[in-house]
């Protein structure tokens, strides 16, 4: 699996917004400590811009940011070959070459890139309001790898955006039984309450998520 992949598989951004807000509240209730959570989503990340993360605590980590101009996604897998730290500290060729203009603050973000400015990233997808398809660049993959950018380590639950696809996940990380339909009901966006947090995670009051549905901005 490779960005090429990717593209053809990540919903339209609207989808990929409602879905990214979802595993997010889910690893809220599932994790009320902030730090051993994967998602998290930043509604208020900027001026009408907001930003969907992962970060996986050895190192690997996506953010995508919603805004006017589109949604971007900058993937970076630490260990990929096509690491800038295993490419003379230098994003691999092509992955943010043909990114537009629209995009281009988001390259040079702080927060995408190291100490030294250079961009932390092996995997990077965009598209425009009116695109009908995930944009990526030209790349020529190094030979012989199955997941050279770290694509399929990165986005398993964005190229599956099924609650089952979830539901495996945390109960592999979090180590506790999910309950499918209590998944399916925030993959819905559906309001939260009393009974839906405890079907979840018994020991989480609804009170104690304000803060992290405004965060989201859950529905």
């Amino acid at each position: 699996m490779t960005v090429h992949d990717v593209a053809r598989r990540l919903p339209s951004p609207a989808g990929l917004r409602n879905l990214c807000r979802s595993l997010a509240m889910l690893d809220a209730i599932l994790s009320p400590d902030w730090e051993g959570r994967y998602h998290s989503y930043d509604a208020g990340w900027a001026e009408d811009e907001e930003t969907a993360s992962m970060r996986d605590g050895s190192g690997d980590e996506y953010s995508v940011v919603f805004s006017p101009a589109g949604a971007y996604v900058r993937g970076f897998a630490h260990e990929a070959p096509m690491s800038p730290y295993a490419d003379d500290g230098e994003p691999w060729p092509g992955v943010l070459d043909d990114v537009p203009e629209a995009f281009r603050r988001f390259v040079e973000e702080p927060a995408f890139t190291d100490e030294d400015d250079v961009p932390v990233v092996t995997v990077c997808l965009w598209r425009g309001p009116a695109d009908d398809r995930w944009h990526h660049g030209a790349i020529d993959f190094p030979a012989g790898r199955a997941d050279p950018d770290g694509a399929a380590t990165l986005f398993p639950l964005l190229v599956d955006p099924s609650p089952e696809a979830y539901r495996r996940f945390a109960e592999d990380h979090y180590e506790v039984p999910v309950d499918l339909e209590a998944v399916r009901r925030v993959y819905a966006l559906e309001p939260l309450s009393q009974e839906l947090v405890s079907s979840l995670n018994p020991e989480v009051a609804l009170a104690d998520l304000a803060g992290d549905v405004a965060e989201i901005g859950y529905p």
